[in-house]
């Protein structure tokens, strides 16, 4: 390669020059019989200190959020590579290592999943959020890596079909790396939380992932079907409920991803449409394709279904919702609220700015919406403390904000635009 050539794949990639991660102990065999599950719990549970953990999902692919591979390291243990399938149930090996930290890069992602297989744990360190805190403008594993520990991650395989047996060698090698520098990454963060004064918050942060309820399922999934904002009317709104439910059943009953079924693009195409037979709904573009084709009977009774409701049961116009309307809308309906929301909107940012966090890390946006479109009858410090408080906000974010929030709720600050 020319120097002209380097100096063009550097500045391309700014980590092309480190070192390319690899494994130290080579890669060890996928744990899938009793036996060999026995010994990694044994040896797991003989480890000292943190554990890092990381599992793979088969999303864009299958139906379920389910762990298709489970990977752990520990000092004095090694590294293994988990599957879950054959076992269903880890939680011998979650029992194993339970009283130790658990390192996970990016944890909401992987807790639910991990639960599943009976692996739970009791103290987490999340790498990903704690990047967030330090103020890391990149907080991907392969990121924090390179900037932190001055290595170069492989990223081939984040989308692969986990869910695929058996794994290719080279899809276990990228996944056993995804633990191998947790632990390096895990203490010199914590080093640099330490240093910016921000152990505590992170200490609360990690604290408040254990301590989070299980997500609600949103209401009217449906309407999260990309490309409804082009759905103008309550008929067509209909035959994207009837669509999606019909294609959620068919992907839930054989764990495929809804997508591979039948795209968004083809359920927004018929409601468009709005097709008068069969015949008229198999000649859309969307559905000609094999998956589409495969279910057709099922998606025309669906369609036809939803044009043969009665008015009464048509799906209204807007989503449900139980919190505030869309801030763009506020300085006509309540021009109060919108000055409200904007003074506090830029208080709260330049809070963020001065301790280098993303706003939304500060304190959830639709906590302010929420404060501001309706503010306690009384505000003081101690109200809005309480509000926070109850809006899940940890104590360090409380510290920052209780009192400009308080000012933003009793000033009388003009409104400005409001996205």
């Amino acid at each position: 390669m020319s120097p002209a050539d380097q100096q063009a794949s550097t500045a391309a990639d700014p980590t092309a020059d480190l070192p390319l991660l690899e494994l130290r102990d080579g890669l060890s065999e996928v744990i899938d019989t009793d036996p060999a599950l026995t010994e990694t719990v044994e040896a797991f549970q003989a480890g000292t200190g943190p554990v890092a953990v990381d599992a793979e999902r088969a999303s864009g692919y299958r139906y379920s959020h389910r762990a298709y591979l489970v990977q752990l390291r520990r000092e004095g243990s090694g590294s293994a590579l988990v599957d879950p399938i054959p076992f269903g149930d880890l939680s011998a090996l979650g029992d194993a290592i339970v009283d130790a930290e658990w390192i996970i890069h990016a944890a909401n992602q992987d807790l639910a999943c991990l639960a599943e297989v009976g692996m739970v744990p009791r103290k987490v360190f999340d790498t990903e959020l704690a990047g967030r805190l330090l103020g890391y403008p990149k907080v991907g594993l392969a990121s924090l890596v390179s900037e932190v520990l001055g290595y170069r991650m492989r990223k081939e395989h984040s989308a692969a079909d986990w869910s695929t047996r058996p794994l290719p060698s080279p899809w276990l090698v990228y996944a056993a790396l995804d633990v191998e520098m947790l632990i390096e990454l895990r203490n010199a963060i914590e080093q640099e939380l330490r240093r910016a004064g921000k152990w505590e918050w992170a200490d609360q942060e990690f604290t408040a992932i254990l301590d989070a309820p299980p997500r609600e399922p949103k209401p009217d999934p449906w309407r999260r079907t990309s490309g409804m904002h082009r759905v103008r009317n309550r008929r067509s709104l209909a035959v994207v409920r009837a669509l999606w439910e019909a294609r959620d059943q068919i992907a839930e009953s054989a764990d495929i991803s809804p997508g591979r079924i039948l795209p968004d693009a083809a359920i927004v195409e018929a409601a468009s449409a709005m097709p008068t037979d069969r015949d008229a709904l198999q000649k859309l573009t969307a559905f000609k394709g094999r998956g589409a084709h495969r279910h057709m009977r099922t998606w025309w009774e669906a369609v036809d279904h939803a044009r043969k409701l009665p008015e009464s049961q048509l799906p209204k116009q807007g989503p449900r919702y139980d919190g505030p309307p869309p801030a763009r809308a506020w300085a006509d309906r309540d021009p109060d609220a919108a000055a409200r929301l904007s003074t506090a909107r830029t208080a709260v940012a330049e809070i963020a700015e001065a301790h280098r966090l993303p706003t939304e890390n500060l304190l959830a946006p639709d906590t302010i919406r929420r404060l501001a479109w309706s503010p306690p009858p009384e505000v003081t410090v101690d109200v809005v403390t309480t509000f926070l408080r109850d809006h899940h906000a940890r104590p360090w974010q409380i510290a920052l904000t209780a009192t400009v929030l308080t000012d933003a709720m009793t000033s009388e600050a003009p409104a400005k635009p409001l996205d």
